[in-house]
């Protein structure tokens, strides 16, 4: 098994990391990756306004879930868990000890590198753990790492060493990214699950009016509420939003941001779910106190309203995309079936749906409506009143569905 050691203050994680990690992966081969932020740095003091370690550990999980790994790439609160300086030394020995057979390799950037032989026990690092260096700049390059290579190899026999090439590599430091990030700039470089997560905290000076943010801004908030793998859905339903709103005459804006917005809390647990819904006054009937799924449209559309400042039309949009319900308007209807029918669907009668969306609104929705009602009959679930109501509400209207 090959574990690659991934260290750093992480302050923030930047593209630089995540490319850095994603040739790692390749070039070595790894079988997991361990992203491991530092407590206390032996080299150097964590900078003023530091964020609470809380902070670097998630915002060092959203570097680790960009990957699309799970089985590979993971964060441990390892040197965060310990008292003390982060002794590279220290964490190897205890990595060693909990992989026995494993093959370590210590990841590192180009000044680390260079400096390694005068760390603390740079003689059990490198027997416990191969070095693999990368480039942080594009003057980095073979001639840079080759006579450290050899000393290394001289001074401590049995080192393994190694370099790689980073693919898009992302020229930027912690330094210089923090002071961007004060200026209300450095977004780009930035992934934007991390963005998003120091926006909504307020993390290195940034002052962030929740309330008005431009789309780039929503779209990171969004992201750091949920899974990477929901993001491709997420943008996926924003686009598809907008361009019904096109065909059917709705405010593309509000479309755009309901489509942003749908699925913020997708990934709460029943129990924070049915929280929020108290805390904004969200009466739930019997079904929804124990149907988790229903209620990330109702908790969704209250961080639209309460956190995000988004108008009535986007929250209603938003509150209905799960269940429908009887007498929509054009917007919900667009969100709902956008929703259903995005690009990344792939169910059986999708390209059907999508037909109908761009030449009847109402049967599209009806369809998607009463493919919610046979799903669950199919699964012996019960179907949501609203979900009954809306098939109704078009029925008695006269929408009907051909073949």
């Amino acid at each position: 098994m090959k574990i690659g050691i991934f260290g750093g203050t992480f302050n923030p994680p930047h593209l630089g990391h995540l490319a850095a990690a994603r040739t790692a992966i390749e070039a070595l081969g790894l079988d997991k990756l361990l992203i491991i932020p530092a407590a206390v740095p032996p080299h150097k003091e964590l900078p003023e306004g530091t964020p609470a370690p809380e902070h670097r550990l998630a915002m060092a999980e959203k570097l680790a879930d960009a990957l699309l790994l799970p089985e590979v790439a993971e964060v441990s609160s390892l040197e965060l868990d310990r008292a003390g300086k982060s002794y590279t030394a220290d964490t190897v020995r205890a990595l060693h000890e909990q992989y026995p057979g494993a093959e370590l390799w210590l990841l590192m950037g180009t000044d680390m590198f260079l400096t390694l032989h005068q760390w603390r026990e740079p003689e059990k690092i490198l027997e416990l753990a191969g070095v693999c260096a990368f480039g942080r700049a594009e003057g980095d390059s073979e001639e840079v790492f080759a006579s450290q290579k050899a000393y290394l190899e001289k001074t401590y026999p049995g080192a393994r060493v190694t370099t790689i090439a980073v693919l898009g590599l992302v020229d930027i430091s912690s330094t210089r990214l923090r002071e961007l990030l004060a200026r209300g700039e450095g977004g780009d470089y930035l992934y934007p699950a991390v963005y998003g997560h120091i926006l909504m905290n307020g993390l290195y000076g940034t002052h962030a009016d929740l309330k008005h943010l431009d789309i780039p801004e929503l779209r990171a908030c969004s992201y750091s509420m949920v899974m990477q793998k929901r993001v491709r859905h997420i943008r996926g339903t924003e686009e598809e939003a907008v361009r019904l709103a096109k065909r059917w005459g709705a405010d593309e804006t509000h479309a755009r941001r309901a489509g942003i917005l749908h699925d913020c809390t997708k990934y709460l647990e029943l129990e924070e779910q049915l929280g929020l819904c108290e805390k904004y006054g969200v009466e739930l009937d019997e079904l929804e106190h124990r149907a988790v799924k229903l209620l990330h449209s109702k908790t969704g559309a209250c961080m639209a309203r309460y956190l995000f400042g988004e108008p009535d039309e986007v929250y209603e949009a938003i509150f209905w995309h799960t269940t429908a319900k009887a007498d929509m308007t054009t917007l919900e209807k667009i969100l709902y079936v956008a929703d259903y029918m995005e690009p990344n669907r792939t169910f059986e009668g999708v390209e059907r749906l999508r037909e109908l969306a761009y030449s009847d609104l109402d049967k599209a929705l009806l369809l998607g409506v009463e493919t919610t009602i046979q799903e669950m009959k199919d699964r012996n679930l019960p179907v949501h009143k609203n979900t009954l109501q809306a098939q109704a509400w078009l029925r008695e209207h006269g929408v009907t569905i051909e073949g």
